[in-house]
């Protein structure tokens, strides 16, 4: 049985706790949740026993498919018999001996610091998306897991999504789509714009913090490239920028608190991938006057046709569903390594 203890309470815990029902629900049972972390206390114990404690934050995002947008979930309700004990301090959490490995659901800045703490008592860590802030930060974290010989991973949901496992087989050598050769996405004034403070968190606009969009959106896309494409980026180029220097947020439609800004809001990006493959990014939290969407999300071109969210078009047919064309198609053993034990939740996967 592997004790796991979480050192962030935030909104994201509740995506993270629904995950870890469902393993629990497929027969998944040799781990358990011994240890929670927040700086609050209130934060943490809200999340331990459903009908005590105070109450959880509320969802802060209504987006489909918005981890953030995951309603209450609570310990109790899929491990009623665990004892689990409420810390301030991850260093007292990493070191009371309650837990044997840590996941670490943070602010970006402390990703190094909690993997530092963590890999000096010889504790696995799962680290939540970026690895860390700087370069320097990511690399001292992987050579502390390899001094200590512990488990490091770091958690990447969107390659888990139904719909990108799909991209994944349609744009593979066998696949309808065939190879990827262009790769592109743009989405501008649909998340939080024109000016409203990300998620309501906010140290996303802060540099020091890791905040930004392209710190925080980014990795999520260049791992889904990588995923579709089954190949390495070998260049990006890129420019930031700071479209709304004050952001706010919403209470009872009043606009309140305001946040000055010094993390990009917006960015453009061009890479290469070592297939030959080639793409372009962009992306903004701002936005005035209506959004603008390339696509059903990332656009991937390939040898034979396109895909883009559950849509296939190849030469010469007309447009069909990605979805029904992977359970026709997909090989067996494939779907299955994509959905193991039919789990199609990205935070379980």
């Amino acid at each position: 049985m592997i004790r796991i203890g979480i050192v962030g309470c935030g909104r994201i815990l509740a995506a993270h706790l629904e995950g870890y029902r469902i393993l629990r629900e497929a027969g998944v049972d040799g781990f358990e949740i011994t240890a929670l972390c927040a700086r609050k206390a209130e934060d943490a114990l809200g999340y331990v026993k459903r009908g005590e404690g105070p109450p959880q934050r509320r969802a802060v995002s209504a987006i489909p498919g918005d981890p953030l947008a995951v309603g209450d979930q609570y310990l109790s309700d899929f491990q009623p018999g665990t004892k689990v004990e409420v810390f301030t301090d991850y260093r007292e959490m990493i070191a009371s001996g309650r837990v044997d490995a840590v996941n670490d659901f943070t602010v970006h800045s402390l990703h190094h610091q909690v993997a530092e703490t963590a890999f000096a008592h010889g504790k696995a860590l799962l680290s939540q998306k970026p690895l860390a802030v700087s370069m320097e930060g990511a690399r001292r974290m992987c050579e502390g897991a390899d001094r200590a010989g512990v488990t490091f991973g770091v958690f990447e949901n969107l390659r888990f999504v139904p719909w990108v496992r799909h991209q994944h087989w349609a744009c593979s050598p066998g696949g309808p789509a065939g190879p990827v050769q262009i790769a592109v996405m743009g989405n501008i004034g649909t998340w939080w714009a024109p000016d409203l403070v990300v998620a309501e968190t906010p140290w996303r606009h802060v540099l020091a913090e890791g905040g930004g969009i392209a710190l925080d959106l980014g990795p999520h896309f260049f791992d889904l490239i990588r995923h579709v494409s089954g190949s390495e980026v070998v260049s990006v180029g890129a420019r930031t920028q700071v479209v709304e220097p004050t952001r706010w947020i919403v209470r009872d439609g009043r606009r309140v608190d305001p946040v000055t800004c010094d993390a990009d809001d917006t960015f453009h990006a061009h890479f290469a991938l070592a297939s030959g493959a080639a793409g372009s990014l962009f992306g903004s939290w701002g936005g005035h006057g209506g959004n603008t969407v390339v696509g059903g999300g990332i656009v991937f071109y390939g040898a034979k046709g396109k895909v883009t969210g559950d849509t296939l078009h190849l030469d010469g047919h007309g447009p069909q569903s990605l979805s029904e064309c992977y359970r026709k198609e997909a090989p067996a053993e494939l779907q299955e390594r994509h959905f193991p034990l039919g789990l199609v939740n990205d935070f379980a996967l």
